[in-house]
């Protein structure tokens, strides 16, 4: 039978060096106030016994954790992994962690790891909401914990958000494709509780409308979730239609790809019979087989800019805190998906 050898603590370490346990502690948390000669003996001493501090109980004395946690409506989809990316980057510069958790598009995992973040005490918290009513975001909000929406606008919300104006990116979209002469077009959702969802359909009927069409040139196609298969889906159910569109607009890149994955399969030529455009510019919208058009998001400098304000909040000055709503605008990308010859 093998036995697990006892954690290495910090009056270990003191003993070993010969100092107080105070002087330990000052070594790892306040090195100004040790001398270099005794920090250097105690560091030496730590690295040979092979010391490692608890950090919860670091974080229990300080009332505070180190941890910054990210929430997003789905970790399959590559805008998110971007996003979180630009958070990470400035936690870690700021001496922080980040966790990276998965809603799922559910308003009850959000309230569940809401719930959970509240009881790890995390420094605070970055989140593109499932729930639409906020209702969880509202009981969050009694811990103190300071949060930032991310690709949403905090509507009646005390708190700071970073977004892109989503009704601008549909009408880039539809504009773009009405300007290719398309007059019957379709516009492929997702869960209709999303606000970018909604926000993405506002612009596209409004590019309708100023290229002097009717809302019926416009027909929704809803999915219930914003993945690939999803899409698939759709691209079956376009394919049935009695008058089929010569046109379609995704509100996200995966949804997209599912559509050009089926279209390619059931031997319909794209962009000659089908123009496609996306949402996001995620990098598989290039390297697809016909490499997408799509609205780009700045996933990465969204993540960044957030995470930067959430640190202000929750910094030592967050007195001094206003909170701001960024709204970052889109851009169309054109590629091979939406007109011939490119």
């Amino acid at each position: 039978m093998t036995h697990s050898t006892p954690a290495v603590g910090i009056k270990d370490v003191a003993r070993e060096a010969g100092v107080s346990v105070g002087t330990v502690s000052n070594v790892l948390n306040r090195p100004g106030r040790v001398s270099q000669r005794t920090r250097r003996h105690v560091e030496q001493v730590i690295a040979r016994l092979g010391y490692v501090r608890s950090e919860s109980a670091r974080q229990l004395r300080a009332g505070r954790s180190r941890v910054v946690a990210v929430l997003v409506l789905d970790m399959g989809n590559p805008f998110f992994v971007d996003l979180a990316r630009g958070a990470e980057r400035t936690a870690r510069e700021a001496g922080l962690a980040v966790t990276l958790c998965n809603s799922a598009q559910s308003a009850r995992k959000e309230a569940e790891y809401l719930e959970l973040f509240a009881e790890q005490r995390v420094r605070g918290v970055l989140v593109t909401p499932a729930d639409p009513s906020g209702r969880s975001l509202g009981d969050f909000r009694r811990h103190g914990i300071p949060f930032v929406l991310v690709d949403r606008v905090a509507v009646g919300t005390e708190g700071c958000s970073v977004s892109v104006d989503d009704v601008t990116g549909g009408a880039l979209a539809v504009r773009h494709l009405t300007g290719a002469g398309h007059s019957s077009l379709a516009y492929v959702s997702g869960p209709p509780h999303l606000r970018q969802v909604q926000d993405r359909r506002t612009g596209a009927l409004e590019a309708v409308a100023q290229a002097g069409l009717p809302p019926t040139a416009l027909r929704e196609i809803p999915t219930e979730r914003l993945d690939v298969a999803a899409g698939r889906d759709a691209g079956a159910r376009l394919l049935g239609l009695a008058e089929r569109p010569t046109a379609v607009f995704c509100a996200n890149d995966l949804l997209a790809l599912g559509v050009l994955q089926f279209m390619y399969t059931a031997g319909v030529k794209v962009p000659d019979d089908l123009a496609i455009v996306g949402y996001d510019d995620i990098e598989f919208a290039a390297a697809a087989t016909v490499p997408l058009t799509s609205v780009r998001q700045p996933a990465r400098t969204m993540g960044t800019m957030a995470a930067d304000l959430l640190l202000q909040e929750a910094g030592d000055r967050a007195d001094e805190h206003r909170h701001e709503h960024v709204v970052l605008q889109p851009e169309l990308v054109v590629r091979g998906s939406s007109l011939p010859g490119r």
